[in-house]
């Protein structure tokens, strides 16, 4: 196949009008509205972080003595709420006595 001249792709061949240059200076910022709206969301939630201090770990609110039958036997509420971290630690310890967890 044989080609009689050169057609180039190249910008400075093709001809450009004027709003083509004005579109070439302008640079388009895309504004992502659903991740700012997602991390406000999340700083009304978790709080924000840098404001918080570091402080010492608690002390744990149930006892190491504690059983699963302490548990359900009594109806008070606990006197502090008890933290999902230390519920689960004591569950999974007790799973693990009982052989109900591998």
């Amino acid at each position: 196949m044989e080609t009689n001249g050169s057609i180039s792709n190249s910008p400075e061949s093709q001809p450009s009008d004027a709003s083509d240059s004005t579109n070439k200076t302008e640079k388009v910022v895309f504004i992502n509205h659903a991740e700012i709206a997602w991390q406000a969301r999340r700083r009304e939630w978790v709080g924000d972080q840098s404001q918080k201090s570091q402080r010492a770990p608690r002390e744990l609110i149930m006892s190491w003595t504690t059983t699963y039958e302490d548990l359900l036997l009594t109806t008070e509420p606990f006197q502090e709420p008890i933290p999902l971290v230390e519920m689960v630690d004591f569950l999974v310890d007790i799973w693990l006595e009982e052989g109900l967890y591998d």
